[in-house]
């Protein structure tokens, strides 16, 4: 039998008292923020179909209840968790604020360039399921970086590592919605 552990990001081996050196394997632990920042991309990038989904049934960007609600929850969430609710809303506001940058860019762009509308809009229900799925991933990828937002200036290192990497292939517009969706990360 192998018994896997982890390194801590200190570089501790955390193993249980009674294991043994013959049945220890290392397993790495993730250190940084390269997975949260691809969720707050994935989110990011949702954002085109809400903007396509309003632009089709003329739903307003700002939607305060809804808004409202998801911060309610993740706050509620986060308390289960053992995280900082007020962070962890602090940090979904901006998620929130991100996809509007998204979106608003997306509907001025529309409006000056009708050819590159998009031919449909998808149902905001089911993308709102979606995001409502990335909500969940990220109070869980909050939980695990946990640690590493406290430690200053270490989180700004390791953000600056992920962000690098992760906004390299959007497109300005997006790269502005990345930028507001991360700011609150340390």
């Amino acid at each position: 039998m192998i018994l896997v552990v982890a390194v801590v990001a200190t570089g501790q081996v955390v193993t249980p008292a009674f294991a043994s050196e013959a049945t220890v394997a290392v397993a790495p632990a993730r250190v940084g923020f390269a997975e949260l920042t691809e969720l707050v991309v994935r989110r990011i990038e949702v954002g085109d179909r809400v903007a396509a989904s309003k632009y089709f049934s003329g739903r307003p960007v700002d939607d305060p209840v809804r808004e409202q609600q998801i911060l309610t929850a993740v706050r509620a969430e986060a308390i289960e968790l053992g995280i900082d609710p007020e962070e962890t809303a602090d940090f979904f506001r901006a998620q929130i604020e991100a996809s509007k940058v998204v979106q608003r860019g997306l509907l001025k762009r529309w409006a000056a360039h009708p050819d590159e509308v998009p031919t449909t809009g998808p149902d905001l229900d089911a993308v709102r399921r979606e995001l409502d799925q990335l909500t969940t991933d990220l109070l869980a990828e909050l939980v695990v970086v946990d640690q590493l937002r406290n430690a200053r200036p270490h989180c700004q290192i390791e953000l600056l590592l992920a962000t690098i990497p992760a906004a390299a292939p959007l497109d300005r517009l997006h790269r502005k919605a990345f930028k507001v969706g991360t700011e609150t990360i340390c």
